[in-house]
C-alpha cells in the first residue's frame, strides 16, 4: 500500500476529487493549508498600500491505495490538478506499512 500525499491549487478541488471518484479511489482525507514551494508568494496592494503574501492558501489531498492502483491514481491526480503554471503543487508518495479499519478490525488492503 502506499499513501499519496499532494498540495493542489484550491481551484482544482473538484476537477481532482470526480478524477479521483471515477478511478474508484473513495477514501480521502482534504485539509485546508496555507505554504509556499518555489513561487515564494506574491505582493499585493490593499488601500495603496504594498504587502507581501508568503503563504498561499493551498488543498492537501491524503489518500492510501493499493500498489496496483499507485501509477493510475498519480497520474489521474496530476493531470486534473494541472494547470501548467508555478504554484500547481506536488505529490508525495511513501510506503504503508499496514491499514486497519476501526468499525470491523479489517486489516491490509481491504481496510481501504
Amino acid at each position: 500500500m502506499k499513501k499519496i500525499e499532494a498540495i493542489i491549487q484550491p481551484h482544482k478541488l473538484e476537477q481532482v476529487r470526480d478524477a479521483l471518484k471515477d478511478l474508484g479511489v473513495d477514501g480521502i482525507t482534504i485539509s485546508e493549508v496555507r505554504g509556499h514551494g518555489r513561487q515564494k508568494g506574491h505582493t499585493e496592494m490593499y488601500r495603496g498600500q504594498e504587502y507581501t503574501v508568503d503563504l498561499l492558501p493551498k488543498i492537501k489531498l491524503e489518500l492510501v491505495v493499493a500498489d496496483t492502483q499507485l501509477e493510475q491514481t498519480v497520474g489521474k491526480l496530476g493531470e486534473a490538478a494541472r494547470c501548467g503554471k508555478i504554484g500547481d503543487g506536488g505529490t508525495i508518495i511513501s510506503s504503508i506499512d499496514e491499514a486497519i479499519r476501526i468499525r470491523n478490525g479489517d486489516r491490509g488492503e481491504s481496510a481501504l
